[in-house]
C-alpha cells in the first residue's frame, strides 16, 4: 500500500498551482477555471491509481452519501480538488474577497469570537477537505481582530510548495510555519508561548506524517478502520487552551462556509474520537471535497 507522500500529489498540486498562477496575472479567474477542466481531464485520463483510490472512496460513501462511483463521480471529485487551487491563487496574491466566507453556525461563531476576544490563544484541528487556506486568510483579515497571528502546521512538501511559491509571487502573509515531522519539546513550547500571547494554531489531525515513527491510532472513518496521526491531538491537548475542529466547504456560489465544533476536553481518547466523528458528518456535506487520493481505506 502507498502512504499519501509516496502519491506525489503535493507535486501534481504544485505544477498545477504554477500554471493557475501565470494564467491568472495574464486572463483573471475566469479563464483559470475554464483551463482547470481541461487540464484535470487530461490528469483524470492518465492518473489510473489515484481514480481507483477515488473510486473506492466513493464506494465507501455511497450507501450514506448517496452518490455512486461512477467515472464521472470520479471526475467530479478531481474537479473539486482543482477549483480549489484556483481559489488558493487568489487567496496567496491577497485578492480573496473574506466577505464570501461565512459561518455555518453563528452560535459556534460567537462562541469562537469570545475565546479569540480573551486573547489566550485557540487551537484549531482542521482536516485535508474543503479549503484550509480559506479559513486562514480569514482569520489573516478578521477587523475584529486585526493582527492575529497564524500557526500552520505543514508537511515538509507541503512547506516547500507554500514557501516557494508565496516567496516568488512576492507576497507576504503572516503565517508561522511548522513541519509536522519535526515536533517536539523546543516546537510545543515555542508555540504555547505564542497561544498565551493570544495566537492561532492549526493543525490536521486526518493524514500521518512522512515519518515510519510517527504514533498513530486507528478509528472507524465511515465503517473502516483508518489511520490517524496522534501527535496532532497530544500537540492540541499540551497547549491547554480551546480546541476546536474546524473546515471551510466551498459552496457552488464562489463561496466558502466555515464549519465548527468546540471541543470541550476530557481525555486524549475522547478528542480523538470526537473528531473523527466531526470529520464524518462533514464530508457527509460536501462528499467530493475530500482529498485524500491515495489509499486511505487500505483495509477495505
Amino acid at each position: 500500500m502507498k502512504k499519501w507522500y509516496e502519491i506525489k500529489e503535493q507535486a501534481a498540486g504544485e505544477k498545477r498551482l504554477w500554471l493557475m498562477w501565470y494564467v491568472y496575472k495574464l486572463l483573471g479567474k475566469k479563464a483559470i477555471n475554464f483551463i482547470a477542466f481541461f487540464v484535470t481531464f487530461f490528469t483524470f485520463i492518465f492518473a489510473k491509481d489515484i481514480r481507483g483510490y477515488s473510486k473506492k472512496y466513493l464506494t465507501v460513501i455511497s450507501p450514506l452519501s448517496g452518490i455512486k462511483p461512477s467515472l464521472i463521480n470520479q471526475f467530479k471529485h478531481f474537479l473539486s480538488y482543482s477549483h480549489v487551487l484556483t481559489d488558493k491563487v487568489e487567496i496567496f496574491s491577497n485578492n480573496f474577497d473574506i466577505n464570501k466566507i461565512i459561518f455555518a453556525s453563528e452560535k459556534e461563531k460567537e462562541l469562537l469570537y469570545s475565546d479569540l476576544d480573551k486573547q489566550k490563544g485557540v487551537f484549531f484541528l482542521c482536516a485535508h477537505v474543503g479549503n484550509t487556506d480559506a479559513m486562514r486568510t480569514f482569520f489573516i483579515n478578521n477587523t475584529r481582530h486585526p493582527n492575529l497571528k497564524v500557526n500552520v502546521f505543514l508537511s515538509r512538501t507541503q512547506s516547500q510548495v507554500f514557501n516557494n511559491f508565496i516567496k516568488n509571487i512576492a507576497t507576504e502573509i503572516p503565517l508561522k510555519p511548522y513541519l509536522v515531522e519535526e515536533i517536539g519539546v523546543n516546537t510545543a513550547i515555542e508555540l504555547k508561548d505564542s497561544l498565551d500571547s493570544g495566537s492561532i494554531a492549526f493543525i490536521a489531525g486526518d493524514r500521518v506524517a512522512e515519518n515510519s515513527n510517527a504514533a498513530t491510532f486507528k478509528a472507524e472513518l465511515f465503517g473502516h478502520k483508518v489511520d490517524f496521526p496522534v501527535g496532532s491531538f497530544k500537540i492540541a491537548q499540551l497547549m491547554e487552551v480551546p480546541i476546536y475542529f474546524i473546515i471551510a466547504l466551498k459552496s457552488e456560489n464562489d463561496t466558502y462556509t466555515i464549519h465548527l465544533e468546540k471541543h470541550e476536553f476530557t481525555t486524549l481518547k475522547n478528542l480523538e474520537q470526537s473528531y473523527v466523528k466531526f470529520l464524518e458528518k462533514i464530508v457527509l456535506l460536501s462528499p467530493f471535497q475530500f482529498y485524500h487520493f491515495y489509499d486511505l481505506f487500505s483495509e477495505y
